[in-house]
């Protein structure tokens, strides 16, 4: 009975497993995105994210989410449509959700036109649509053949990951529940 039950657990974490790839790889591809952006506009690499590794959520949520889009097989323009409200959605709720949660605001467009209570905006908006449509097109397809030539080696490690990403979370939350002071404010573009 035992046996089952970890063969069933290991069958699922392997369907689930090239999504948890993906979204590993294009969280730390934000990371590295916003600090290269942050490298640019305010001369350091390292700007505070939410969780305190080299990770940023919701940039693995939203290709995911456009990902599911995509293999749906909608039309292109509905895709279109989708690759533009998609991260926009995600960046909304992920800063509402923060600062609800933590009474912190980590990026704040309320300065620039045609934003949405500070969490949106349309020129960032437009950024993300672009982007969206580069992942898809053009890094998806390689992230995917990334995964095929590691994913021997990615399902052994995937527990150690996830136990990693919990960990991160956990102390996270912790540390800024407790209400330890805030670091500077934030810099526009911080996702």
């Amino acid at each position: 009975m035992a046996i089952l039950l970890i063969q069933s657990g290991y069958s699922a974490l392997a369907a689930v497993s090239p999504y948890l790839f993906y979204f590993t790889v294009y969280s730390f591809m934000g990371w590295v995105l916003e600090g290269s952006y942050n490298l640019y506009s305010a001369g350091t690499f390292r700007k505070e994210g939410f969780l305190k590794g080299p990770f940023k959520p919701m940039y693995g949520c939203a290709p995911l989410l456009l990902l599911a889009a995509y293999e749906s097989r909608l039309p292109f323009l509905s895709f279109l449509l989708l690759a533009l409200l998609i991260p926009s959605a995600v960046e909304f709720v992920s800063g509402w959700l923060l600062k609800r949660m933590f009474r912190r605001q980590w990026w704040d467009y309320s300065a620039m036109p045609y934003q949405l209570k500070g969490h949106i905006c349309l020129k960032f908006s437009l950024y993300w649509w672009g982007l969206s449509l580069a992942c898809i097109y053009a890094i998806q397809p390689m992230v995917h053949s990334l995964y095929r030539q590691v994913e021997q080696v990615w399902l052994p490690l995937l527990p150690g990951v996830l136990l990693l990403f919990t960990a991160d979370l956990l102390w996270t939350f912790r540390t800024r529940r407790r209400g330890l002071p805030l670091l500077e404010a934030p810099e526009l573009g911080e996702g």
